[in-house]
């Protein structure tokens, strides 16, 4: 094993959270204070018997520094999306008793009871069994690492798409883009916007999205996943390879989309983006000290992690480990300019 890692020590919030042998729990009698202009229609406090970084868990959910949708300020978390109930931003801040949620919306009940999962209280890290040495350091340095499910399968899978064969620099650009042309502020004092309905997409002509810096493919993908939400959004009550199989009755959407969707929308802590530029190339040098890869070489390498595959991966990502480069990085393109 060749495990060579940048600086990058435990972020000083990772293990704030720890609540004894307490179960999940939300407070009984949450506080509704929706007659105060800014006040959250919910505030209440989660408890969890683990502990847990939010930042680190709920990353997958952010597309770029400047997501419209989600923010982080220090240790404390800010998320809105679109719930079957309407409409919810969440705040998420720790403490020593628990964690403070606030949430405002039409969907603030909703967002308070998913808390607990949206943070991880579904998975098991401990899945991952890691022998003595640099992959269980890095482990145990991101111990507040969980794989949390937001449930949320759209807003999971249109940015999945808009990343597409792109640059990351390229796809953050256009999703901003999306957001704000087509989303709507979301509730709440938090500044957020919420990401475009599945009608407002479904209704769109590809075109539309071509000054956004879609060409043709990903925006009719798009489209097509809009069209068939309430299907998609159904999944999220299937076992894990029935779900990402129905991710991919979807026209365009393959098995790297179909993953990270999975992802953050389930939770699949096993769920491995194949056909990604980088990602070979950082497991085979991380797990064999080899600087260049394949899809094979790189499910080989995982495959004693079966199961646990890409919880494996996010900590090789969040380590600070890069593969060698060779050659100058792909540049980024202007689409809505051709």
């Amino acid at each position: 094993m060749n495990v060579r890692t940048e600086e990058s020590g435990p972020r000083p919030w990772a293990r704030w959270q720890r609540s004894g042998d307490r179960g999940v729990g939300v407070g009984k009698d949450p506080d509704r204070r929706s007659g105060t202009p800014g006040a959250p229609d919910i505030d209440t406090l989660v408890t969890l018997p683990f502990e847990v970084d939010a930042v680190l868990t709920l990353g997958p959910l952010r597309h770029g520094p400047y997501d419209p949708t989600i923010r982080f300020e220090g240790p404390v978390a800010w998320w809105a999306t679109r719930t079957l109930e309407g409409p919810a931003t969440v705040r998420l801040a720790p403490g020593r008793a628990g964690w403070r949620a606030s949430a405002w919306g039409q969907g603030a009940a909703w967002m308070i009871s998913q808390v607990p999962r949206l943070l991880g209280s579904e998975d098991e890290p401990g899945a991952l069994v890691l022998c003595p040495g640099p992959l269980r350091d890095i482990a145990a340095s991101l111990a507040g690492l969980r794989f949390g499910r937001s449930d949320r399968v759209l807003a999971s899978l249109v940015p999945a798409v808009i990343e597409q064969k792109v640059t990351g620099l390229e796809a953050q650009r256009s999703y901003r883009r999306l957001v704000l042309r087509y989303g709507e502020p979301a509730p709440g004092p938090g500044g957020l916007r919420l990401a475009p309905s599945a009608g407002t997409l479904a209704a769109l002509a590809y075109f539309e999205l071509h000054p956004l810096g879609l060409e043709q493919r990903r925006a009719v993908t798009l489209i097509r996943a809009a069209q068939d939400a309430d299907r998609l959004e159904a999944a999220v009550g299937l076992p894990a390879a029935e779900a990402l199989a129905r991710l991919r009755t979807v026209p365009g959407v393959g098995p790297w989309t179909a993953a990270e969707t999975a992802r953050a929308a389930f939770g699949d802590p096993d769920a491995v983006s194949i056909g990604d530029f980088h990602l070979p190339h950082l497991v085979c040098w991380a797990l064999a000290g080899e600087p260049r890869g394949d899809d094979a070489r790189m499910l080989e390498l995982l495959d004693p992690y079966r199961g646990q595959r890409a919880r494996l991966v996010r900590l090789l990502e969040l380590s600070g480990i890069r593969a060698p480069r060779y050659g100058p990085r792909t540049s980024g393109r202007a689409i809505e300019r051709l």
